[in-house]
């Protein structure tokens, strides 16, 4: 992984569930139980019916939410507040992480399709509150989710950043195919690689690879 790849890097964006996590630590598994109750509750339709409405409105949609808001006209707060209502006691701190964090060089922001508040609790579960200069959930993207190119028009056009100065860390490979279109540099966090035209590099150790450019 060539150091001088980045050397023209100023933002620094990433997602944060399963990327400034491990997955192992598996809060999707809590969230995906709560919006499936959500959805039973909301649409009055089974567990079956909602948890397989849950899967499909994530494929064709980007996000659970953003397929309710477009199909069934819901308010996106309660829905919010709602999914992530998790226990994050398990989560544990990662001290090298947040030094390489710390160390990067230029403006670091995280981008999530989860909320803000949200993303606030994880940081401060993980022992990387404080280290990032913005924080984006899915509200500051006018609720439009990720892989949606609004999304990142939005968000990075509210940062004032650089696509072509800038690079994103992100679990979801298909979150990655429009930073590309735009100029970042895109690097995939995962247990497995993917390999795809849209990411340069593949980790499955993000604090060893910050290191590397460090």
């Amino acid at each position: 992984m060539p150091k001088n790849s980045f050397d023209h890097v100023t933002t620094w964006v990433f997602d944060l569930d399963n990327t400034l996590y491990p997955p192992e630590a598996r809060l999707f598994d809590q969230i995906e139980v709560r919006m499936t109750d959500w959805v039973m509750q909301a649409l009055g339709v089974s567990r079956g019916d909602a948890d397989r409405m849950r899967q499909e409105y994530w494929r064709d949609h980007g996000t659970t939410l953003a397929g309710l808001m477009r199909l069934h006209d819901v308010d996106p707060a309660p829905y919010l507040t709602h999914v992530h209502e998790i226990d994050m006691t398990h989560l544990e701190r990662d001290p090298e992480l947040a030094a390489h964090i710390r160390a990067l060089p230029g403006r670091k922001i995280v981008f999530t399709n989860g909320s803000g508040p949200y993303a606030e609790r994880v940081l401060e579960a993980r022992g990387l509150a404080g280290l990032f200069d913005a924080i984006y959930g899915v509200e500051h993207a006018g609720f439009h989710p990720k892989p949606d190119r609004a999304a990142y028009d939005t968000v990075f056009g509210t940062d004032g950043l650089d696509p072509a100065r800038a690079a994103m860390f992100e679990d979801d490979p298909r979150n990655l195919v429009e930073p590309y279109a735009m100029g970042l540099r895109c690097v995939h966090v995962a247990p497995e690689p993917v390999e795809a035209p849209h990411v340069h590099y593949s980790t499955d150790d993000l604090a060893g690879f910050l290191k590397a450019l460090l």
